[in-house]
């Protein structure tokens, strides 16, 4: 043994500690995989995933596989990266203990504390997450394939930690609603009325700053619209079938809208005949994201003087439309007038049974049938409706017919129009008798 700066002995090298070195050689490249990874795909922008999708390649697939559900991913991602970090510094140990004898536990400890940072730090860290941000897309399309088996492997653990947080995500919200729950009591005690109306509408205040524009807009196989393509007479018909004083007009699709019809401006020239230019008196259309909250969006229609929105999603495809009327209806309720149509998205059938439309929000539902809120939460997954609850169960398209049950309520496809569920038979649990215990089919 050799004696250097009477600070450590070193002891030499040995083949096991040549193995322990290859394998901690191989740890730090997994432990780079795991963090470049992360940076990598939450690094895309979107053109680079219209990149993905265009190409349709095997990491490509893989990339679209891992961004849909980002929540598994990034549990896969923390628990590779730190199971790994712990094999590191428990084998780094090992490795300098095997090779140097340190005169004093102050040295063992600093030297071990320093060296293997600087080792994750530099290797582990650093280096791929700088190099992921610069090369986002050439990195997830190397690592996309073994990060879709790691997830496959570490699917229980992850499914474990992704169902914590949603558990404690929902503890918050529920603390933060019960704040809110107490101050609208508050109000509703100084207001010194027992009348229903003036507390569902303070209610509707408290909710109002909470809700998001994706909550409440017409989706986009709803809306009204017309083709710019179209002759006037087409579009004259359009006007009065639909009712509307405003309607988007789109040219090839609804994503491509190229500005909002507004029926005042063509009732001068009601009579003209099919070849008038009427895409002349377009005006502009109106962008907002899906996420803003409504009050914001009340905000700039007030100062824009606009009284339409159009949805969209950071990809720029059309998700939706949102009026002023939707917005003032979330505070005062459902306004009504002599060209609405009927509007009751439910009916209870004579057999106890209820019929509802498959794009029922799901708590809407839940209201109508007096089931608690969060029955569902263990399989909506992210299901707004109640169509798209019955595809989180099933996991697969379902055709007229089709049964499944949960928690004791069975949905049954009652009718399907272009690929999307259209109408839901809804059995509740004291309405069903040996039919109810059925499993999906």
């Amino acid at each position: 043994m050799t004696h250097l700066y009477s600070i450590f002995i070193y002891k030499g090298f040995d083949p096991t500690t040549i193995v322990s070195l290859v394998i901690l050689t191989f740890l730090i490249c997994i432990s780079a995989f795991a963090s470049g990874s992360e940076t990598a795909l939450f690094s895309l922008s979107p053109s680079d995933i219209r990149t993905v999708r265009f190409r349709g390649g095997k990491s490509d697939d893989a990339i679209l596989k891992l961004l849909s559900s980002e929540d598994y991913m990034l549990a896969t991602i923390l628990i590779l990266n730190n199971l790994v970090n712990i094999i590191i510094v428990i084998l780094s140990n090992n490795i300098i203990d095997s090779l140097v004898e340190f005169t004093s536990k102050g040295w063992n400890f600093a030297f071990k504390t320093v060296l293997v940072t600087f080792i994750l730090l530099l290797f582990g860290e650093i280096i791929p997450k700088v190099t992921a941000s610069h090369f986002p897309l050439r990195f997830a399309s190397i690592i996309a394939v073994p990060l879709l088996g790691v997830k496959s492997l570490f699917r229980p653990l992850s499914w474990i930690l992704v169902k914590m947080g949603e558990r404690f995500n929902k503890r918050a919200a529920k603390s933060h609603t019960n704040i809110s729950m107490d101050e609208l009591s508050d109000a509703l005690e100084m207001t010194q009325t027992e009348s229903s109306e003036e507390k569902k509408m303070l209610s509707g205040i408290v909710d109002f700053v909470n809700t998001n524009v994706e909550d409440i807009m017409r989706p986009r196989l709803d809306i009204t619209a017309v083709n710019v393509e179209w002759g006037f007479d087409a579009v004259r018909n359009t006007i009065v079938e639909s009712g509307f004083s405003r309607i988007p007009a789109y040219r090839d699709s609804i994503d491509n809208i190229e500005g909002i019809l507004y029926v005042k401006d063509m009732l001068p020239f009601i009579n003209e005949h099919d070849d008038f230019q009427w895409q002349r008196q377009l005006r502009e259309a109106y962008y907002i994201p899906e996420h803003k909250k409504i009050n914001d969006l009340l905000a700039e229609f007030q100062s824009n003087k606009v009284h339409m929105a159009i949805v969209v999603d950071e990809y720029g495809s059309t998700l939706g439309l949102l009026s002023l009327e939707d917005i003032i209806e979330e505070i005062v309720g459902e306004i009504t007038d002599e060209s609405d149509k009927d509007e009751t998205f439910y009916r209870k059938l004579a057999d106890g049974t209820y019929l509802f439309d498959g794009k029922t929000h799901i708590y809407d539902f839940l209201d109508v049938v007096k089931i608690d809120d969060d029955t569902f939460d263990d399989v909506k997954g992210q299901a707004e409706t109640v169509a798209g609850l019955m595809l989180e169960i099933k996991r697969d398209f379902l055709k007229r017919g089709d049964s499944i049950t949960s928690h004791g309520v069975t949905f049954t496809v009652e009718a399907v129009e272009k690929r999307r569920i259209d109408k839901i038979r809804i059995k509740l649990p004291e309405t069903t008798d040996a039919a109810a215990q059925h499993t999906a089919r």
